[in-house]
């Protein structure tokens, strides 16, 4: 889920200046795409070392971007961790998100599962990719993890970042401070800079789907069983919508190498709050286990 802290990391980053396709000059390449995936087209940004990287067998990083989040809400962290790891990367937005079409219907709890067992195959097929390095964040990480379990031959590594794979009542506490800065506060204006008119559905489709009562039952934690992929999964101390709990969750059950950070003073958006320590910490495990040999 994205639960982001309203008066901190979220209010922060969409404050902060619009990242822009063209990237500096350093021998990095930007492309916005359109990627066909089940009838539609789905928004994607590719970032590139050179315009014809062929990237049909090499590991490529994918960003999974958080349950309101949008390619360019993470800002220029794409561009920073190709850059350290010497890989290319695709960021896109899903249904309903950024520069895709609108969602059709309302979610259901299954919402995470399909984008993971679906869509997120049908986007690797449609962009080449045959060996992804996962990176998601909060949605983002669930979806990467799902994925994981499903496919374990497939992806290179996954990188999980304040990922829920459980409903804890913080979360859900965290969710209800959402549902108020975006009815009485000035969230649903921030977000419309990202999403415009596909705004209010996006929300209700994610904050109804969580306030469901049935939703408290929600638990992936028996799929977590069949992830052999190297993972890191990163959570920061003061995530005021997931203990360490979700963690703990994830690296007792995963079959191959599992590690954890869980970073001081830090909540819920580590890329962003901790942004120079998640970097290094990324790149070092993409070099250590995805980095073609």
């Amino acid at each position: 889920m994205i639960l982001p802290s309203i008066a901190g990391a979220l209010d922060h980053r969409l404050e902060s200046p619009m990242a822009e396709p063209a990237l500096s000059a350093t021998a990095l390449y930007a492309e916005d795409v359109d990627l066909p995936v089940d009838g539609i087209q789905l928004r994607g940004r590719w970032i590139r070392h050179r315009r014809d990287h062929d990237l049909s067998s090499e590991p490529t990083l994918v960003f999974l971007h958080e349950g309101l989040g949008s390619i360019v809400q993470w800002r220029d962290f794409p561009e920073a961790l190709a850059r350290r790891t010497g890989l290319a990367a695709l960021i896109y937005d899903r249904l309903g998100h950024g520069g895709s079409p609108p969602l059709s219907g309302p979610r259901t709890m299954h919402y995470l599962e399909t984008e993971a067992c679906q869509v997120l195959p049908s986007v690797l097929a449609a962009a080449g990719i045959q060996a992804p390095v996962l990176v998601g964040h909060s949605d983002g990480g669930t979806i990467a993890l799902l994925f994981a379990s499903k496919f374990p031959e497939v992806p290179r590594a996954v990188i999980s970042e304040a990922a829920h794979v459980l409903l804890e009542p913080i979360t859900l506490q965290g969710l209800c401070t959402t549902v108020e800065a975006f009815t009485h506060g000035s969230l649903r204006a921030k977000l419309a800079r990202y999403h415009g008119e596909k705004t209010d559905s996006l929300f209700h489709g994610w904050s109804d789907t969580w306030l469901d009562p049935a939703s408290e039952a929600w638990d992936i934690t028996p799929q977590m069983h069949a992830i052999t992929a190297p993972l890191l999964l990163i959570q920061g101390e003061g995530d005021d919508y997931g203990s360490p709990a979700q963690i703990e969750a994830v690296t007792s059950r995963a079959k191959g190498h599992a590690e954890s950070l869980l970073i001081p003073g830090c909540g819920h958006v580590p890329h962003s709050q901790a942004r120079e320590v998640v970097l290094a910490r990324m790149a070092a495990f993409v070099k250590a286990f995805a980095h073609p040999s």
